[in-house]
């Protein structure tokens, strides 16, 4: 199996492992860092067990997988139909990247720090670009803008890790702020330094979201395949 079959499996057992609490046939990140679970390639009934006593009886795991078997003695919560993204090729600079008029208002790209993260959760509270975590953080780089009150009004990073792989998440723009190829500027400056440590870019985004897929295919990502974000609840 590809590890972006099961990209958070693969992140948790390799890369990321420090964040994560790791058993033989299942592992999790830790829970003020990322919501994310994960089972290895091939499942067995062991596993279920295993991720069980990660999330304690009646927990919530959320898991990146498509097909997944679930037992019947697990709930199934939700199922988001997802599109997985990678960049294979050089980066494209699409036209509306470039600065407006009103840039000048903003500060450069900065990188975000530990004594940011009250800004970013609040960012994330205003636009729901995804799950975010105190320590989410800690999963790789974060840039930001800061507009001309020196306010967080735009940000990105990088979450999994799975071997030879980084994924772009959290981006988000404030909604006063949108339109101005905030979000553009900032995934074209992760997938510059993506690249520099020899990795590839890869993204996770609803399929519904057609405003972000249009964005990720003018700067040259393509779909790899469709993927599942799906909540389970153990059994009590």
């Amino acid at each position: 199996m590809h590890v972006l079959e099961n990209p958070v499996w693969h992140a948790q057992n390799g890369p990321q492992r420090t964040v994560a609490e790791v058993r033989p046939r299942a592992s999790r990140f830790l829970p003020d860092v990322a919501v994310f679970g994960a089972l290895p390639d091939d499942i067995g009934p062991d596993a279920w067990d295993e991720l069980r006593a990660l999330v304690g009886p009646g927990g919530l795991a959320v898991l990146v997988r498509s097909d997944l078997p679930v037992p019947d003695t697990w709930l199934r919560q939700f199922a988001m139909p997802c599109r997985q993204m990678w960049l294979t090729r050089a980066l494209t600079m699409p036209a509306q990247s470039r600065p407006r008029s009103t840039a000048s208002e903003l500060d450069p790209i900065t990188a975000l720090h530990a004594a940011d993260v009250p800004e970013m959760l609040d960012l994330v509270q205003r636009t729901r670009p995804g799950p975010f975590a105190p320590r989410t953080i800690e999963l790789g780089t974060y840039l930001g803008v800061r507009g001309e009150r020196k306010d967080l009004v735009a940000m990105a990073g990088e979450r999994f890790h799975p071997p030879g792989y980084t994924e772009i998440s959290a981006v988000c723009t404030d909604d006063a702020h949108r339109g101005q190829g905030l979000a553009s500027r900032l995934v074209q400056a992760l997938v510059r330094g993506i690249h520099e440590r020899g990795e590839t870019p890869i993204l996770h985004l609803t399929q519904e979201n057609e405003a972000a897929h249009r964005l990720y295919d003018e700067l040259g990502f393509e779909t790899r395949r469709l993927i599942d974000v799906v909540g389970v609840r153990a059994p009590g």
